[in-house]
């Protein structure tokens, strides 16, 4: 695509989420259809907005769908409410969400062992009204050490990502030292230094941060990148982020880990949204 230079950011491992691209396709084939576009690694959101604890037969068919397609999972969202939609995680909201939120934390960790995924992605969930945002924030803690210590029975990382504040106002955690923050305060509550940044450069553009600021402070602390341009959340090249000059600074500030490919494709396939990046450099090295 245009406006991506594709440079010295080759050496990055990438993956797909599933949750936003291929959603043209049911949930079952769309490993094979990241297989197909070249990739090796997906990551996803808890599939099943419906339920934090599915009947066995849904996780074991899903878990059959990644084999079958040879692709690794690297990353799954803990249950998060209705996503995509309305909420932003399920662990700050009291009640009946954060119920099924503790309910699924183990459900996620097998499933995740299951596969071999090792970072496991916790939404800090939306501020509710009438509700002292200090509750909800020693609620989070909580249940963020309960997922920090079935991450580790695992050997997984935890993983705390900042959204943005014109798509999700009510979310707290809108800049990258508010996440931070909360890593630090899980880190020191459990003693395990599991949990770690999310970083989505995407969210933090539409915060008006300064991405290189974050990246030089931040990319030891950071368990996980995600990417798409901006505005739009788009591919690659069809907005104004400088997204290679970013993913080389992060690779030049030592993070070697995973990119998560979490933008939208557009109005045409899936498939067709790949073009920025050469089909050589899709396979996981």
């Amino acid at each position: 695509m245009p406006g991506f230079d594709w440079g010295t950011a080759a050496d990055q491992r990438f993956n797909v989420n599933l949750s936003i691209l291929f959603t043209e396709l049911p949930l079952l084939e769309r490993p094979a259809a990241a297989a197909a576009a070249g990739f090796t690694a997906v990551e996803l959101w808890w599939p099943w907005v419906d339920s934090p604890t599915p009947e066995q037969s849904r996780l074991d068919t899903l878990k059959q769908a990644i084999e079958d397609a040879g692709v690794r999972l690297t990353g799954l969202n803990f249950y998060a409410g209705q996503l995509p939609g309305p909420d932003r995680g399920a662990l700050s909201v009291p009640g009946e969400e954060s119920e099924r939120f503790r309910a699924n934390i183990e459900v996620t960790a097998d499933f995740a062992a299951s596969l071999g995924c090792t970072a496991l992605n916790a939404l800090y969930g939306n501020r509710v009204d009438g509700v002292d945002p200090a509750e909800q924030d020693a609620l989070a803690l909580e249940n963020l050490v309960l997922a920090a210590r079935a991450a580790d029975r695992i050997g997984a990382t935890l993983l705390i990502e900042a959204l943005n504040a014109p798509e999700s106002p009510r979310y707290p955690l809108v800049s990258a030292p508010a996440a931070v923050e909360v890593v630090d305060r899980v880190n020191a509550a459990t003693g395990l230094q599991n949990a770690s940044f999310l970083m989505d450069l995407y969210h933090l553009a539409m915060n008006g941060e300064d991405l290189p600021a974050v990246i030089d402070r931040y990319a030891a602390r950071t368990g996980h990148v995600q990417i798409a341009d901006n505005p739009g959340r788009g591919a690659p090249g069809t907005g104004s982020l400088p997204l290679a000059d970013l993913l080389d600074r992060l690779r030049k500030a030592g993070y070697e880990g995973w990119v998560g490919l979490e933008y939208k494709p557009g109005d045409r396939p899936s498939a067709e949204a790949f073009d920025w990046l050469p089909r050589e450099a899709r396979p996981a090295r």
